[in-house]
């Protein structure tokens, strides 16, 4: 099977990134010197392999021995019969959309036909060799998962990644999410990072191996293994010199000719980099021309192919030019040059050989890869730009263009780097300000605020156009949250809104009008600027049951337009036809409004879609407000597992209040099952984020958290100091629409430890605000509330009230109002009559598994004189969240597969988490989980 794309990403034997199976032999790298702990690490962790996969990170400075150290392991590796793989980063080939990723799976060639069809067609899209568009990079990440997985499964597999600092930034990104979720996989990923360098690896969260210099035995001995014939005063100015670094040792003898004294050493001031970038400059100062002349073509080349190298030098010097012509270069040690294949023996060699060069020599080395490059269009674009020095706007054209081709492949990184080098050859103004403002746009689009900021800075110098402006601020709200109590900037938003929808551009008004109530949302915007945003929303030509008109509703005015946004939502839940808006935007404004049946409905059913496409980023969000709605109705079979995938996928996509608020959701949860120092953890957790910013959704759920642990323990007055927090303006926590869904926390909280009189004025306000909007939570709470205050004699009124309401998807809001029913009746000395209701409210509380309110309604009934069995266990209390999410899919018939393909996992990871359900459970096969899953329902 021969793949082939036109970016020069090839799949062919002999092709610029292919790479090939390696079996390292045991003797292929020399003696380690002082690394003996290291390679006893690193053996430990080959010998695990098929106990747990993983990854781990060499790091250390340049020429520390890191790519020795990985060629160690994978001799180890090797003699264990593991399967190796290997890519390296190459500084060169950083704009190339997986290029390292490719290099990665070109062994597995013949089995991306075995993957199912959408991560195969979003591998054929990464690699060009289809037309199809990426939906999200993260399908191209779970199809190497399964595909490197599934080798694995015949032997164990080592991924060695060399230079990962330069890989190509896609290829980077895959490689994290794989290293994220080795521990069920026989494999093994280790990349070596340079110091001082980033990559995403870095964010990944695994375990590090520092390198540091050889002590001083360790030195002498390789110095000396190396260079036996060096004098004293030499070798001990040479030790001095290289500190220690292995590669200095190596390399300084050689330049400096030291072995006969000859010449001198390098001056010692110089950072060792440096040093060694001159000593291998020096190398080639005794060369011939045309040798250094191939040697700039090989060090500027995007591939290793030595005949791409040997035809461009040819096009520079006039003169044939043969493998042969760069023996001086292989004898001094710079390059090695195999059948089809020339590479330099470290990345230090290439980056001396591009400094020592003129700019001048640079263009022409580029321009002749352009001109032997012309059967891969792509890549000999990309040398056409290097080699222009003055502005080309028919290149910035082509430029533009392949940043679509790329960003269609998922490459939103090389789509930037594609844009920045158009602006720079723009002849047109307007075309330059026209492609700075969309490479912005793209690299919000990513999450790279380093990218945007400095991409903005750029163009604050440019005459930009209103419409560009316009554009320019909504990226820099992306950014925002919405985080400041900034009322003016909602209110200048909203203007600006205004005016884009003036010149007939309604999706970029729409787009400012959602950071506007964005900002409405995190912070606490005053009633002007939320006025303001909702009037220019609402004069928009749009359909009233737009997804995005709705968000904006919601969120800048869920009293005010509660009743609107209700109505329509209640609307589309009830005509779900296609061309409808995403119900991703549906169920986050249902939750503003405080429809959380709705709200859950719509996030079910947007949940599916988001995972078929691999948009991880928005999933974390729509799981977020899942979670938020379902913790609230106490359905914690939905909840549990949302806010723990919410926030670990917060966590990956790089969306730090969104983790926030998931954790917060968790407390929420935590709260409910009684588990108090697992509420504090997370609670804790969330406001670390929160607190610095203001961000008031994630105080005010941090706070409600609190509560609802207080009152779990019967802490009735630490409940109330929590909660009322809340509804304070001058509180951190205080939060417009949240406050309304705690009433009834709040008012059990008051009426428990003798505070009725001190809310009667929240009371009072919110009674007012029901008046406005329809939202079910709120009314609920309200009628709770009216209940539990009333003064004893007249409460049984508006416990009739309460419970006569239509509340058969808000089990938990009636199971609480029984409860506390059940406790009035108590009080007034009618015993016989409080059984009924609160034996009702135990039974609710112990479906739902909300611990402490099932204890609180048996100690009750013992009060009462009936005795309760004891509360059953059940599946919640002994899975983990992932373990339940898991379990729920199985039981719904759900392969393995089909499982692992929803949550981003390998299907042999899902096989290991039911490996140990199973025995938590009490059950032996698959088909008892449902049995088992509903007996603990």
């Amino acid at each position: 099977m021969t793949l082939v794309n036109d970016a020069g990403l090839v799949l062919v034997p002999g092709g610029p990134l292919v790479t090939t199976l390696v079996t390292p032999t045991l003797d292929a790298t020399p003696s380690l010197f002082g690394r003996e702990s290291e390679q006893r690490r690193l053996g430990d962790f080959v010998h695990g392999v098929r106990m747990t996969g993983g990854a781990m990170l060499v790091r250390g400075e340049a020429g520390i021995g890191k790519t020795a150290l990985l060629l160690d392991t994978a001799g180890l590796a090797a003699a264990h019969g593991m399967r190796i793989l290997r890519t390296a980063g190459v500084e060169s080939e950083t704009h190339m959309p997986f290029a390292g990723l490719n290099q990665v799976l070109f062994p597995l060639r013949t089995e991306f036909a075995e993957l199912p069809t959408p991560q195969r067609d979003a591998l054929g899209a990464a690699f060009g060799l289809t037309d199809v568009r990426v939906p999200d990079p993260f399908l191209i990440a779970l199809a190497t998962l399964n595909l490197l997985g599934e080798a694995a499964a015949r032997s164990p597999v080592l991924l060695l990644v060399e230079d990962a600092h330069w890989l190509d930034r896609a290829s980077a990104d895959v490689l994290a999410f794989v290293a994220r979720r080795l521990d069920s996989e026989p494999i093994l990923l280790l990349a070596a990072i340079r110091d001082g360098f980033q990559s995403p690896l870095d964010r990944a969260g695994l375990p590090e191996l520092l390198l540091d210099r050889l002590d001083d035995a360790a030195a002498t001995a390789l110095l000396e293994t190396h260079s036996p014939t060096l004098t004293s005063a030499v070798r001990t100015r040479l030790l001095r010199e290289a500190a220690g670094n292995p590669l200095a040792l190596v390399e300084l003898p050689i330049t400096a000719d030291t072995r006969n004294g000859r010449k001198p050493l390098p001056p010692g001031w110089l950072p060792l980099t440096t040093r060694l970038e001159q000593t291998f400059t020096g190398r080639m100062s005794g060369l011939p021309p045309a040798v250094r002349t191939t040697l700039l073509v090989a060090a500027l080349n995007d591939g290793t192919t030595l005949s791409e190298t040997l035809d461009a030098t040819a096009l520079i010097t006039g003169l044939p030019v043969t493998a042969d012509d760069l023996a001086p270069a292989v004898a001094v040690r710079l390059v090695d040059v195999h059948e089809t294949e020339v590479t330099f023996r470290h990345p230090l060699m290439r980056s001396a050989i591009y400094q020592g060069a003129s700019v001048s020599q640079r263009h022409a080395a580029h321009a002749a890869l352009a001109g032997v490059l012309t059967g891969r269009p792509d890549r000999s674009l990309w040398h056409r730009a290097a080699s222009t020095p003055k502005p080309d706007e028919t290149i910035a054209a082509e430029l533009e263009t392949a940043a679509g081709s790329v960003r269609r492949r998922g490459d939103l990184l090389s789509a930037v780097a594609a844009l920045e080098h158009a602006v720079r050859l723009s002849e047109n103004p307007d075309h330059r300000c026209e492609r700075l403002v969309l490479a912005a746009e793209y690299a919000a689009e990513m999450g790279r605020r380093d990218i945007v900021v400095r991409l903005l800075g750029e163009g604050e110098r440019l005459r930009l156009s209103p419409r560009q402006r316009a554009r320019i601020v909504w990226i820099r709200e992306s950014f925002e949250d919405g985080i400041r109590d900034d009322s003016a900037a909602a209110h200048s938003l909203a203007d600006l809104a205004e005016s884009m929808a003036a010149q007939g551009d309604v999706d970029l008004a729409l787009k400012l009008l959602s950071s506007a109530s964005l900002r409405c949302f995190w912070a606490h915007a005053d009633e002007r600027a939320r006025q303001r945003v909702v009037t220019v929303a609402e004069a928009l030509p749009v359909d009233d049951l737009d997804g995005r008109l709705l968000t904006v509703l919601a969120f800048a005015a869920p009293i005010e337009r509660g009743k609107v946004v209700i109505e329509r939502l209640r609307h589309l839940a009830a005509h779900p036809t296609g061309g409808r808006p995403p119900a991703r935007l549906l169920g986050s404004s249902a939750l503003m409004v405080g429809a959380f049946d709705l709200a859950e409905k719509f996030c079910a059913a947007s949940l599916p879609v988001l995972r078929a496409q691999g948009r991880l980023s928005l999933l974390a969000r729509d799981l977020g407000a899942q979670a938020w709605s379902a913790a609230r109705l106490a359905d914690l079979s939905v909840a549990i597992p949302a806010a723990e995938e919410a926030a670990r996928l917060a966590h990956e996509t790089s969306q730090p209040l969104m983790h926030a608020i998931a954790q917060a959701s968790g407390a929420v949860l935590a709260a409910l099952r009684g588990e108090q120092d697992r509420v504090e953890i997370l609670g804790m957790a969330a406001e670390q984020v929160a607190l610095p910013v203001g961000a008031r959704p994630v105080l005010a759920t941090v706070q409600l958290a609190r509560g609802l642990a207080a009152l779990g323990e019967g802490r009735y007055a630490d409940a109330f100091d929590h909660l009322r927090r809340m509804h304070d303006p001058a509180d951190p926590a205080f939060h417009l629409a949240l406050r309304c869904f705690s009433v009834a926390e709040l008012a059990d909280a008051a009426a428990h430890s003798g505070q009725g009189r001190a809310i009667a004025g929240i009371i009072e306000e919110l009674e007012t605000v029901a008046l406005t909007t329809p939202s079910p939570a709120l009314h609920a709470d309200l009628r709770y509330a009216r209940a539990v205050l009333a003064d004893e004699a007249a409460a049984e009124p508006f416990f009739a009230a309460a419970l006569a309401a239509d509340l058969r998807r808000w089990p938990f809001v009636r199971a609480r109002v029984h409860l506390a029913y059940g406790e009035w009746l108590r009080r007034q000395r009618r015993t016989a009559e409080s059984r009924a209701p609160l034996r009702m409210a135990r039974e609710t509380f112990d479906a739902l598994g909300v611990i402490p309110w099932s204890e609180r309604a048996r100690q009750e009934l013992r009060a009462s004189g009936e005795s309760s069995r004891s509360r059953i266990s059940e599946a919640r209390d002994v899975l983990t969240a992932q373990e339940l999410q898991i379990a729920q899919m199985a039981a719904d018939g759900l392969t393995n597969r089909e499982i692992g393909e929803k949550l981003y996992l390998s299907h042999r990871t899902v096989s290991s988490h039911l490996y140990r359900i199973f025995p938590k459970l009490g059950i032996t096969s698959r088909s008892a989980l449902s049995t088992a899953l509903r007996a603990s329902a």
